[in-house]
Formats: C-alpha cells, structure tokens, sequence
C-alpha cells in the first residue's frame, strides 16, 4: 500500500481485515499488538510466524522496517539488516484508538500505567532507560522480600533514586498531556484531566520526589516485610482519568469514555509532535461507532493535521465529507484497494 500525509480512510465491512491492518502498523512501530499481549495469538491457523513489512519517511530519507515473531522470540531489522530493539524503537511511532483501549479507563490501575510509560518512553530514550532500570529494581528487590534476606538496603536506595527519578518524569509528561487535552476534539464541552497520586505539588523536583519515596518506604517497611512485596514506587502508584471533574471509570457514559480516548490520543500525537519534530501515526479503529458524522469528520480532521492517520469504518456514507482530506481505501477479504 501507498499511504498519504494525512488521512487514509480505510472502509469496508466488519471482519474484513480492517482491525487487523492497524495491528499491523502498531506492531511494525512497537514490535507489540494493541489487540493481545500473546503474540501467538496473532500468527495464522496453522502458520508458526508472521512478518510486517513497511517503509518509514522522515526527514530526508526512507527507512525499510521490518518486525518478525516466531516461537523463538522477537526480531527486528532496519534497512534489512538486523537491529537490537533499542536500535529499533523510536524510528517509528502510533498512537491508538481502538475499543481495546476502553480497558485503560475500566480496567486495573496497571493497565493506566503501561499506557502512559510506553507513551512517555517513546519520546525519550533517558525515560525508556529508566523506567526498564526501576523494573529490574523492583524484581531484585522484591526476591530479597521473598526470601526474608537483611541485605535490602542497598535495593532501598536505589528504588529511590530510580524511583523518584521516574515519577517525576512521568508527572512531568503527564502534566503535558494534560495541556495538550485542551486543543483536543470533544463530543460536547466536557473537560479532560488526568490525576497522578502522590499528588506533584507544583512541579516537584526529582530530589523531592526521591526524599517523599524514602518516607513512604520507611512507613511501609513493615508491611512490605510482612507480605513479601514491594508496595510503594511508580510501579503502584494510582492514576486516575477524568471527565468533567468525575472518576471517567465510574461517572462517564460510554460515549464519554470513548470521547476521552480520542481526546487522549490527540494530546499523545501533539505532545510526540512538539518534543520531537516528527508526527506519529494515528491508528484509528471504528471511529464513527460512537460519533455521529460530523463529530467523526472533525477528529479525522484533527489527527489529520498532525500528521499521518489510518481511519477504519464500516459506514462509508460519511466518507464523502472527507474526499478533500485524504485517501479512500476499501478493505475486502483482507485486500486493500484505493477508491
């Protein structure tokens, strides 16, 4: 396929291939599904791998990418030559909506969590770093509780350091997007905001962030001794998404949840745009479930305008109001053609 800048709209039936197409170029960026955590869910009846090919343009050249799974393990090439995944990510990002992603509102703190880490380690690789060396902290740390050892110490301050360090580069990312949520597209005159807990007083510093988590581990020592697990850190902190002031999780409507998700997704494509000069792709998946024509035309616009975006519907009636935007694609039985 041969996309445009802009929009590609993307039109057919259900169980045509549309969803899939969008996984796609999610795991040509990211070498992850947004649909599954199981890969091997993704390979076909009776096939033992899958591959996705595509070429990324930014600034002057190309890049050919190629992600590839088999039961092995992951692999990943840039310019057909073979890449480590650090050498890997950052050469091509997306930001999704999709009705898998209603699980960030409804489901586990984690799943809030992943989001807003994957989101804030794809704009930089010092917050990538950290966050994989907190994980590897947490892990050690919590093998020391498991087996009752006395020589935590060490692990304490450096979930501290690590610790306050990752908090406040996510409160600091957070507090972006939650600016980037005022330019978004909206079903009505709701309000968006994310909440992060410990609260960030006025832009605490990252020493600040680091002598609060040494207070919380000395008020939790026992605790943590007693089940055997770390209980404070990044990794359990709360975050919370609103609409209109109101818990999104319990007060929104199902068209409010959804509102929110493009609102996010928007503010994620303008924060990217405006750290790193270059656009992230848009994944839009069955935009028009939930917004009537005219609301649906207006995000399309939006996405369009900072950047590359794929839109996926089952109503082509609305596609029309956006022949002047982009490229109109039809999806059948898993082949794409224009028009």
């Amino acid at each position: 396929m041969e996309l445009v800048p802009g929009l590609n709209l993307f039109l057919g039936p259900n169980a045509q291939g549309k969803t899939s197409l969008l996984e796609a170029v999610g795991l040509l960026a990211r070498g992850r599904s947004f649909r599954t955590d199981d890969l091997a869910e993704v390979v076909g009846r009776g096939l033992a791998s899958f591959e996705v090919r595509g070429s990324a343009a930014g600034g002057e050249r190309e890049t050919d990418l190629a992600f590839q799974w088999t039961r092995e393990g992951r692999h990943f090439s840039v310019d057909r030559r073979a890449a480590t995944p650090r050498d890997y990510h950052g050469r091509l990002e997306a930001s999704v909506y999709s009705t898998d992603r209603l699980r960030i509102v409804h489901g586990p703190m984690r799943e809030r969590r992943q989001f807003f880490d994957r989101a804030a380690a794809a704009l930089s690789v010092a917050y990538r770093q950290t966050l994989r060396d907190y994980e590897r902290i947490v892990r050690q740390r919590n093998a020391l509780l498991e087996a009752r050892r006395g020589d935590g110490e060490a692990w304490d301050q450096r979930l501290t350091e690590v610790g306050g360090c990752l908090r406040a580069r996510r409160h600091h990312y957070l507090a972006r997007l939650n600016h980037a949520l005022t330019a978004a597209v909206r079903l009505e005159a709701e309000t968006y905001d994310i909440v992060a807990e410990p609260a960030d007083a006025a832009g605490s510093s990252e020493a600040q962030h680091q002598a609060r988590l040494a207070d919380e581990l000395r008020q939790n020592a026992g605790r943590e001794r007693a089940v055997r697990r770390s209980l404070v850190g990044p990794h359990r902190d709360k975050i919370h998404l609103r609409v209109n002031g109101e818990d999104a999780s319990v007060a929104a409507s199902s068209g409010q949840v959804r509102s929110l998700l493009l609102a996010l997704t928007q503010a994620t494509l303008r924060v990217y745009r405006e750290q790193t000069g270059h656009a992230a792709v848009a994944l839009l998946d069955d935009l028009d479930s939930e917004l009537d024509a005219a609301r649906a035309s207006a995000v399309c616009q939006a996405v369009a305008g900072l950047g590359q975006a794929l839109v996926t519907s089952a109503h082509p009636e609305w596609a029309s109001r956006l022949n002047d935007v982009g490229r109109v694609f039809r999806v059948s039985a898993g082949r794409v053609t224009v028009g």
